[in-house]
């Protein structure tokens, strides 16, 4: 059975329309800020799963830095202690013409 023309143009007009509706419902951002927006949330929900993980089996953090190779442990708490310890970039202070 073939389905008439009218069928078909009526769905793609449905379609476009519902599409249209979740386009007004996003707020319009540029792909830079989408692309940092889907990587917070990936960190984001990577740490919850982590911190139930940890939580769930009891593990301290000595305990999960263990399952690395030991060169890479370290590494990675070095680099957790460099972040928590680096301060932030200040800016260019602006030009006085005097």
């Amino acid at each position: 059975m073939t389905l008439p023309k009218d069928a078909f143009r009526r769905f793609q007009e449905e379609l476009a329309a519902l599409e249209k509706q979740i386009e007004d419902r996003t707020p319009k951002m540029s792909k830079k800020e989408a692309a940092k927006q889907a990587a917070a949330s990936a960190m984001a929900s990577a740490r919850e799963e982590f911190l139930a993980l940890r939580e769930r089996y009891k593990l301290s953090v000595a305990d999960v830095v263990s399952f690395f190779p030991e060169e890479e442990g370290i590494a990675y708490l070095q680099g957790l202690i460099a972040q928590s310890q680096a301060k932030p970039r200040r800016g260019r202070k602006p030009k006085t013409d005097v």
